[in-house]
């Protein structure tokens, strides 16, 4: 099995730390394929260094990508010292936007608060709201750490807009009905974050 550091998806650059995550989502894609359009195998046979990573970095064209994402296969925040230690250096060297998409439960992961250390680094969060209930959140995620997931994550939220310059949340369209959707909008507006409709993905 190879180790994919790096993949493209549309025009931007993605970083594939991990395939640990705390969360088994009934809609997760990595349940029904092991790779995106243009990567080989996302599974990984081990975790890759932070200097493979930046190795990886330097047989690219940075040039051609938008926003470097922190999103593979696993919750990247998983291995947050390795990812603010690649987004420090992909400031430095290439000076491009860095993302991260997670599930937002990055302080339950840590045992304490972490949004704190994306100041500088980070330029965009994006958080799955998935739905406006927390009993159908913990349902739809399987989070290990339970039903407090939802709150837990909602706090990272607003902790994170304190840090970040941009703070997304998502659900999926169609999975959910417009007035959850509503709902969910009424949430992002009480954190004073941006809420988005991500397109459906099969």
């Amino acid at each position: 099995m190879s180790v994919t550091i790096l993949y493209e998806v549309h025009d931007n650059l993605y970083v594939n730390l991990t395939n640990q995550c705390p969360c088994a989502c009934t809609f997760c894609l990595r349940q029904t394929r092991d790779h995106m359009e243009n990567s080989d195998t996302l599974w990984l046979s081990r975790e890759p260094s932070v200097e493979e990573v930046k190795e990886a970095f330097r047989g690219r064209d940075l040039t051609r990508y938008r926003e470097v994402v922190f999103c593979g296969f696993g919750e990247p925040t998983v291995r947050l010292d390795a990812l603010l230690e690649v987004a420090a250096f992909v400031k430095e060297t290439y000076g491009k936007p860095t993302r991260i998409d997670t599930n937002g439960l990055a302080d339950l992961i840590w045992g304490e608060p972490t949004a704190h250390k994306l100041e500088g680094l980070i330029d965009t969060v994006s958080i799955s709201l998935n739905t406006p209930d927390k009993e159908r959140y913990y349902e739809l995620t399987r989070s290990r750490f339970g039903i407090g997931s939802f709150d837990a994550m909602l706090a990272y939220a607003a902790d994170c807009k304190k840090y970040v310059p941009h703070v997304v949340m998502t659900t999926v369209a169609t999975t959910i009905t417009e007035e959850e959707e509503e709902q969910c909008r009424k949430i992002c507006e009480r954190l004073g974050v941006t809420y988005r409709i991500r397109p459906w993905e099969d």
